[in-house]
């Protein structure tokens, strides 16, 4: 097999294009897809130096496969990041780091604003295990500060968050995790590493659900973690291999043929969630928009510094409740309902009754997330059809 030289001066999109690309001696043109769960030796020696770890090489697909180290040397390369590992969902991605670095007494700093899974994972799978945590309002620095004990030893947002789309001082954050000798994991899927980098702000671990922007098309299930080399070798590798969170080398295949066009794709979804959302913004019975590029956005001047676009989501609040936002829904034609997100198709959901369902009325409140609040999920159709069915749908009856 080959691989291509001189590719640390390539420029993003040229990576996003060819990093990672292994070829075999049939020299495609196309990633080859390795569907294979274990591989031959020419003598009994080499299976004995790979398992120590003394040559390089392939052992079982558990461990490493071809089509999922391409994938992932082109993450590593687009987030800018030492290391990378592939994982079988968001969820597995983020569980692993957690699971793979904490024992019993470690606390955790989270951010009020994050996935439901995700806060599931920090206040009671973590707490079986003893280790416990303080959730924080992730915009408030001096609250995070406040939060941090001599056991802190990991920090974990999304930014822009679910669904609020609040947005988390990654440099501010970071040197906080520093100063307290803690690590801080960011979940960058709702920007992808074509408008966010992380690590450039100083995040020690970036995850991502590769299901969605990275996909692009709601194809398939994935997740990717970033990491440095000591996080790697000292938490991550041991866990992963023998717990097995194992993405399939077909979805890492189609995750990363998907990168050659994640560029393209994010710059268009990120023009059609602004038009969409400045439309959203004169519409009669349309309380309040949220949309990180745009001005009235309560941490817009942050967003444009960390990030090259506003992402393709969009959330906004009706003036009623429950009822009003059930009836837009059913009142949609081409927009669909689902809760998933980063499709070419647009989407929308009501976090309240979805995503956010398991957390308390009070909770709920507290993140901002109204019984009236919907989260659209813009894709790449017209936006003028995309606003066309939005304007129909407000003023569709009531009944």
């Amino acid at each position: 097999m080959t691989t291509q030289k001189d590719s640390k001066n390539w420029r993003p999109q040229t990576q996003a294009v060819r990093g990672g690309q292994i070829r075999t001696a049939f020299q495609e043109t196309s990633e080859a897809l390795f569907l294979t769960s274990g591989y031959a030796y020419d003598a009994p020696e080499e299976p004995e130096a790979r398992f120590k770890g003394e040559q390089d090489g392939y052992t079982y697909s558990r461990y490493g496969n071809p089509t999922v180290t391409m994938f992932e040397a082109r993450m590593a390369a687009l987030e800018g990041a030492p290391c990378a590992r592939a994982t079988a969902s968001g969820m597995a991605a983020v569980s692993a780091v957690f699971l793979s670095s904490l024992r019993s007494g470690d606390h955790v700093v989270a951010a009020r604003a994050m996935f439901g899974a995700c806060r599931f994972v920090v206040e009671d799978i973590l707490a079986r295990f003893g280790i416990t945590s303080t959730i924080v309002d992730g915009t408030d620095l001096e609250a995070w500060q406040r939060a941090i004990t001599p056991a802190t030893k990991l920090f974990f947002l999304e930014t822009p968050a679910n669904p609020t789309l609040a947005i988390a001082d990654l440099r501010g954050i970071a040197d906080l995790a520093d100063k307290a000798g803690a690590r801080l994991m960011v979940d960058n899927a709702f920007a992808s590493p074509a408008l966010q980098r992380p690590m450039a702000f100083g995040a020690h671990i970036v995850v991502h659900s590769s299901t969605k922007y990275i996909d692009g098309q709601g194809r398939a299930m994935g997740g990717m973690i970033l990491c440095h080399e000591d996080f790697l070798t000292q938490h991550l590798q041991p866990f992963l291999r023998n717990t097995g969170p194992t993405i399939s080398p077909f979805n890492a295949w189609l995750h990363l043929k998907s990168l050659e066009t994640l560029s393209l794709r994010m710059r268009a979804h990120c023009d059609n969630a602004l038009a969409v959302a400045n439309f959203l913004a004169e519409q009669k019975g349309v309380r309040r928009v949220l949309y990180p590029f745009r001005p009235d956005h309560p941490q817009y001047d942050l967003a444009r510094a960390q990030m090259d676009g506003g992402g393709g989501v969009v959330t906004f609040a009706l003036d009623g409740a429950k009822d009003e936002a059930f009836a837009l829904l059913r009142a949609l034609k081409l927009i669909d309902i689902s809760n998933n997100l980063g499709d070419a198709k647009s989407l929308m959901t009501h976090p309240a009754t979805t995503t956010h369902s398991k957390l308390s009325p009070e909770e709920r409140a507290k993140l901002g997330v109204s019984d009236g609040m919907l989260r659209i999920s813009v894709g790449l159709e017209d936006p003028a059809d995309l606003c066309d069915d939005l304007e129909q749908a407000l003023k569709a009856p009531r009944v």
